[in-house]
């Protein structure tokens, strides 16, 4: 049975944390292919709400495997925290693996990182300063610290005592902060790796195992296609590959292994941090959405710039990601609004412009607006498209025209149940029976 790929289409936060714990149920493996602790994934399951940030959404299903990829850069401490706090809350971790490839976010990382950023103030990326950026660097450059490493200590110290006298110095000289200690850093490197020695392995075995045997992998990315760094906003972009492409490298298949790729999207768009935005609102809409979708980030608490949705860049995050499906979330979040807009493309100083733009030609992008009615009804007991307004069926509508794929699933809030199985499903055929069962 072929791998699924679940992708964000927007700036991230587009609640793909919901998707794969919903897709979960009918796989074996959930791998998360990218990014850090940088990222967070919220799943509601109830009256429970998990914030997650390393460990794969799927953790909260007995029968998932969670595996932290080769693709992600992996702060220790915050793993180990991570998981101690799901075991408090009654969830089995025993499962959990991480690939002993994986890089690891070092304190120089988070210090280096920290200070970068405070020192470029407004001009700053807007990271947020956890290391993600230099730990990525650092694998570039061949100087990065693997998980692998963690579990013997003779090649560790070898690698520290070589990258660390560099690091130093970039923190002592160009930024004035203290340096770090070999040993201190080495004995903390250590004590990591003997507390995750059974959870670190070859995770590309694992994975390659299990399609082998004909069992189905769930592929994991976190932020979203806007922000990646080849086809996002750069220099306002993430560090890693959130696109699907980002699945091959750091989750362990190859193209061919892929049977489907689901796009998450929200029915309005969002951004953290620096950056062009569009779409962005500072009115009245702007706190509806805020307030309403409670669009505060789930790592750093920050408020979410809101905006509508920017249509604009949807063929292209299709394109890129060559999307099967799409699973709508946050439809409820609008009801309440008298109208709602949607850019279907910008002005760039008088003239018409379409994704990808330059950085700078973006920031200076007018959007060019469709308006559609709004609507006042409570969406959160909805469970078939035919029970919509029909206003809201209409919005869905016009969105799958410009995407080009269906929209497959439609969530109406946060809980498991509180989705729409929309058909055809045409991009997640073997998972039907299990969304319907979950949706009815």
């Amino acid at each position: 049975m072929p791998a699924t790929v679940v992708v964000g289409l927007q700036w991230g936060d587009e609640g793909k944390g919901k998707t794969t714990d919903l897709l979960a149920r009918s796989v074996s493996l959930v791998v998360r292919y990218q990014g850090g602790d940088n990222a967070g994934h919220t799943v509601v399951v109830g009256d429970e709400v998990f914030k997650l940030h390393l460990v794969p959404s799927g953790v909260l299903h007995p029968h998932i495997t969670p595996v932290i990829g080769s693709g992600v850069v992996v702060n220790p401490r915050i793993l180990l925290d991570e998981i101690a706090m799901l075991e408090e809350r009654g969830v089995d971790t025993s499962r959990v693996r991480v690939s002993r490839a994986a890089h690891v976010i070092m304190p120089y990382h988070v210090e280096l990182d920290r200070a970068a950023e405070a020192r470029l103030d407004n001009e700053g990326i807007g990271t947020t300063r956890r290391g993600i950026g230099p730990a990525y660097a650092d694998r570039a450059w061949r100087t990065g610290i693997r998980m692998g490493d963690l579990l013997r200590p003779a090649t560790l110290r070898q690698k520290l005592a070589r990258v660390l006298p560099e690091r130093n110095a970039i923190l002592h000289e160009t930024f004035g902060l203290p340096a770090f200690e070999l040993d201190a850093i080495q004995a903390d490197a250590v004590a990591w790796g003997e507390q995750l020695t059974h959870r670190v392995v070859d995770t590309v075995g694992l994975v390659q195992g299990a399609l082998a045997n004909g069992e189905h992998v769930l592929l994991e990315g976190a932020q979203g296609t806007l922000l990646d760094l080849d086809h996002g906003t750069y220099p306002f972009v993430t560090s890693s590959n959130p696109t699907a492409g980002g699945a091959c490298n750091g989750g362990g298949v190859g193209p061919r292994q892929i049977g489907q790729v689901i796009g998450v999207m929200k029915a309005y768009s969002t951004r953290v941090g620096s950056g062009p935005f569009p779409t962005e609102l500072g009115d009245e809409p702007g706190r509806h959405l805020l307030e309403k979708g409670r669009e505060f980030g789930t790592t750093t608490g920050r408020r979410r710039r809101c905006g509508w949705f920017d249509a604009a860049t949807l063929p292209y995050a299709v394109a890129v990601n060559s999307v099967s499906s799409i699973m709508l979330n946050k439809l409820d979040i609008l009801s309440g609004l008298p109208e709602i807009k949607l850019c279907t493309g910008y002005r760039v100083d008088g003239v018409s412009a379409t994704w990808p733009l330059e950085v700078d030609d973006l920031e200076r992008a007018q959007p060019v607006y469709e308006t559609f009615a709004g609507w006042d009804a409570d969406l959160s007991g909805i469970r078939r498209m035919s029970e919509l307004p029909a206003a809201a069926a209409a919005y869905v509508d016009v969105l799958e025209e410009l995407a080009g794929v269906p929209i497959a699933l439609v969530s109406v809030g946060p809980e498991r149940n509180q989705t729409i199985v929309r058909g055809p499903v045409d991009g997640v055929r073997e998972l039907a029976g299990a969304l319907e069962s979950v949706a009815g």
